[in-house]
């Protein structure tokens, strides 16, 4: 699967790691956060196949369980690394200094069992708290996906409700949740049913695309506009691309769109 995320502190660049460890057939390299020198080689920060398979979480799913998990999701604040791990349903903090790896939450406590399992994916940190998306389980339920505010204390609540295989979470400058949906009206990943649902801090919601094939993330640029993976999964090699949205004028539905080809 290779690297799930990256994420800067200065000048640094560190790469998080998922697909790898014995459970993945990769038994010499664990799943890990790393840190990439100056002479293009990397260095392991923190082993993350080693910390879960000593930190057991309290109800992992015994239908499909990763002992060295699938990690996903890398937030850096205030030099810390805040990673999601949809597998085992928890939120853990790095630090790059000393490869340190702490616990915020272990969801499987709050939603123990399979049927309960919600496999947290993309986080973002806004307004001094994270907020992530949820995979949830197959076949795919619609609006059974979630975003939950989770505080740095390890509270946990639901901030918007109703979507579907979330990949990707992000704000806008203005306040308003961006939320890729992977897959929309299909019970399993299906190519051309992904999209991304705008919500205001009302609490309204607007689709500001539709029909996006595999779209496994998405950010805002320094530009202010929506960069967004597509074919993230599923295809051919060099399919992948990223596709730019201009969205300052989402409220009258009057969006851009570019394609910048991988």
């Amino acid at each position: 699967m290779g690297v799930a995320d990256v994420e800067f502190i200065g000048n640094t660049l560190y790469g998080l790691l998922s697909g790898a460890g014995c459970s993945h057939g990769v038994p010499d390299i664990p799943n890990q956060v790393f840190r990439v020198n100056h002479d293009g080689t990397w260095t392991t920060v923190a082993n993350i196949s080693n910390f879960l398979m000593n930190n057991p979480v309290a109800n992992p799913d015994p239908a499909d369980f990763e002992p060295d998990g699938t990690p996903y999701s890398m937030v850096n604040v205030d030099g810390q690394l805040y990673i999601t791990q949809p597998n085992q349903q928890e939120i853990d903090k790095i630090s790059p200094g000393t490869g340190s790896i702490q616990r915020i939450i272990d969801i499987s406590k709050t939603y123990p069992g399979a049927t309960n399992w919600i496999g947290p994916t993309s986080m973002v940190y806004h307004d001094g708290n994270f907020y992530f998306g949820t995979l949830t389980p197959f076949p795919i339920v619609q609006g059974a996906a979630n975003v939950y505010k989770l505080t740095p204390e390890g509270k946990l609540s639901v901030f918007a409700t109703g979507f579907t295989t979330i990949l990707g979470v992000t704000f806008d400058e203005v306040g308003g949740l961006y939320v890729l949906e992977n897959t929309v009206g299909f019970p399993f990943p299906s190519p051309g049913a992904g999209d991304i649902i705008r919500v205001d801090p009302s609490g309204e919601k607007l689709t500001i695309a539709s029909g996006l094939n595999y779209p496994t993330a998405m950010t805002f640029g320094p530009d202010n506009k929506l960069y967004v993976s597509i074919w993230g999964f599923n295809g051919v090699p060099g399919q992948g691309e990223i596709w730019q949205f201009d969205v300052t004028c989402a409220k009258s539905k009057s969006i851009k769109k570019n394609n910048l080809n991988d």
